[in-house]
């Protein structure tokens, strides 16, 4: 069975069918390895001769090589975006859905913090360009949530929907009021999630679950939802 293309092969296809000289596959491979740096270090606004220059390359070269910004940085996203979805099938074949979702949202959460860009993305700064994908992870994660409720393990009056929400919160900055965070500080985040994710003593959550179908969702929040605090036994 053929194996799906990697990044730099789906980039150097062309309609003639030539196999590409070595030094441009060595040239591609660098700019797809500079521009996921420059993604995750600046996002996805990264310009054509930024990734270039970290690449060590004109930037002729890059376009040369490249058919374009755009269809780099979509190559770029989509792998990344496969590693995601890779981690959530990974975990959905997991015999415990508890222990697939807690790996699944490390790595999640991790990819988040880690990439500037990814976060943007998952934040959904690329428009439609990635609604299939977007969508594919959703379902994804609807998965994982139904799974370990179903199996006991994760509180059921959350919603499926609150959950991504849940896990962008997790991931964070190097500094928030001018503390600086601690060098494990999304995993810390992360333990405090999933701990409020597991059947206990709950109060009821204010508001309702959030909206992700509705073409025009209105959030209303009252000043009663916005004080509310829940409690929880230590």
């Amino acid at each position: 069975m053929n194996q799906p293309l990697g990044t730099v092969d789906r980039l150097l296809v062309d309609e003639s069918g030539r196999r590409p000289r070595a030094d441009a596959r060595r040239n591609v491979a660098r700019l797809v390895e500079a521009a996921r740096i420059a993604v995750a270090e600046t996002g996805v606004g990264v310009s054509a001769h930024e990734i270039a220059r970290r690449a060590g390359v004109g930037v002729g070269t890059f376009y040369r090589r490249i058919p374009s910004l755009e269809a780099l940085l979509a190559a770029v996203l989509d792998e990344i975006l496969d590693e995601i979805a890779n981690l959530a099938d990974q975990a959905l074949e997991d015999p415990d859905p508890w222990h697939g979702f807690c790996v699944f949202a490390a790595g999640y959460v991790r990819l988040r913090t880690e990439s500037c860009g990814v976060n943007e993305v998952l934040g959904g700064a690329c428009g439609d360009a990635l609604t299939q994908r977007l969508g594919d992870l959703r379902a994804r994660i609807r998965r994982l949530v139904e799974g370990a409720q179903a199996a006991g393990a994760m509180r059921t009056d959350i919603a499926w929907q609150d959950v991504p929400f849940l896990l962008a919160a997790a991931a964070t900055g190097e500094r928030t009021l001018g503390i600086q965070a601690g060098s494990r500080q999304w995993e810390r985040n992360l333990h405090i999630v999933l701990d409020g994710l597991r059947p206990s003593q709950t109060s009821m959550l204010p508001g309702s679950p959030p909206i992700w179908n509705d073409p025009e969702p209105e959030f209303r929040t009252s000043p009663g939802d916005a004080g509310a605090k829940g409690s929880r036994s230590a």
